[in-house]
C-alpha cells in the first residue's frame, strides 16, 4: 500500500482510516448493465477495486499535502463518536485508526494549517470536529477549514428543512468557533492552491489543484469517481449523485483535462494505492498507478 507520494515540491500523504468492501455494483451505479460488468469484472477485480460477490472495494481516506509553506488536510474522513445508523461501519465509531495514520505519517492534530473539503458528505468531514467535554469542537485546533460557498449553502439550505446530522456536528461547530472560510470558484491560496468546480455528485463539490505557477502536480478529486469502472465508462454516476448526467458531464471533461499529462490524480476512494496518471483507453480512460 502506497501512502506516500512525492511531485513537484509537494509531499502528499494519504490517512486512510477504512478500506474494504462499501456497495455492491449494481446497487451503486443504477445504469451498470450486467453485460457492462462482466465485461469489465476480470480487470476490475485484477485491480482490488471488485471482489467475488460483485462488490466494490473502496478506501475512504484524507491526503495531507505539505508545500513549502503549510501542511494541509484534504476532507477529513468519517470520525469518531457520531451517530451514522446507516453505516454501521461508520456508526459512534471509537477506534484510533484515523489518529494512528496521523501520527505514522509524522503529523500531530496540531499541524494542520487548512482543512480544504471537496464537499460536506458524510465521510469528508467526519474529523472537522472531535466530542470534547460532550461537545462538538475543531479537531485541528489552528486550522481554518475552507468550504465551498456554493456548498456550504446548499447544505445550510437542507438543514432549515430538516437537520443534517454531519452538517450538523462536523460543519456548523466549525462556523460556530469562526474557523470556516467560505470561498467562491476563484479561490486561490498562495501560489500552489487553486479551486476547480466540479458541480453534479452535490451542486458545490470541488477538486482542488496543487502546483506552482499554473502547473497542476496534482489535484485532489474528492467524489468526482468512486471506483476505477468510472474512468473507462464516465457515464455511469452513481446512485448518490445530485445530478447523474452533471455529474457524468463533469467527469468526462475532468479526465479530459488532465490526460496524458503529468499531473498526480488523488482519488478519495479508489483502492490502495488510489493515486496515478490519466491515460486515455479506448472511448475512455485508465488511471496509471503509482
Amino acid at each position: 500500500m502506497t501512502l506516500k507520494f512525492n511531485v513537484g515540491d509537494l509531499t502528499i500523504q494519504r490517512i486512510v482510516e477504512q478500506e474494504g468492501q462499501f456497495l455492491q455494483a449494481h446497487d451503486m451505479l443504477p445504469t451498470l448493465t450486467p453485460e457492462l460488468l462482466a465485461e469489465n469484472r476480470p480487470w476490475l477485480k485484477a485491480a482490488g477495486a471488485l471482489d467475488d460477490t460483485d462488490t466494490f472495494i473502496m478506501a475512504f481516506q484524507s491526503y495531507v499535502v505539505k508545500t513549502p509553506h503549510h501542511t494541509i488536510l484534504i476532507d477529513s474522513c468519517i470520525g469518531n463518536d457520531k451517530a451514522r445508523p446507516l453505516r454501521p461501519k461508520w456508526n459512534m465509531k471509537t477506534d484510533d485508526t484515523y489518529m494512528r495514520a496521523l501520527k505514522a505519517a509524522g503529523v500531530s492534530i496540531g499541524d494542520i494549517d487548512y482543512v480544504m473539503c471537496t464537499h460536506l458528505h458524510v465521510d469528508h468531514i467526519g474529523w472537522n470536529t472531535r466530542l470534547e467535554n460532550g461537545r462538538w469542537v475543531p479537531t485541528f485546533p489552528k486550522a481554518r477549514y475552507v468550504f465551498g460557498k456554493t456548498e456550504y449553502d446548499y447544505w445550510a439550505g437542507e438543514n432549515t428543512k430538516a437537520e443534517v446530522p454531519p452538517f450538523a456536528d462536523s460543519v456548523l461547530p466549525v462556523v460556530e468557533a469562526k474557523r470556516a472560510e467560505m470561498v467562491t470558484n476563484d479561490f486561490a491560496f498562495g501560489d500552489h492552491v487553486r479551486i476547480l468546480p466540479t458541480p453534479g455528485h452535490t451542486p458545490g463539490h470541488v477538486a482542488f489543484t496543487f502546483g506552482r505557477g499554473g502547473k497542476v502536480d496534482a489535484v485532489f478529486s474528492g467524489d468526482l469517481m468512486h471506483t476505477p469502472l468510472q474512468l473507462r465508462h464516465p457515464e455511469l454516476s452513481p446512485r448518490f449523485d445530485v445530478d447523474p448526467k452533471q455529474a457524468a458531464a463533469t467527469r468526462r471533461a475532468f479526465l479530459e483535462r488532465y490526460c496524458d499529462t503529468d499531473t498526480l490524480c488523488c482519488t478519495a476512494h479508489f483502492p490502495s494505492p488510489s493515486s496515478g496518471k490519466i491515460r486515455r483507453k479506448g472511448s475512455g480512460f485508465s488511471c496509471e498507478m503509482m
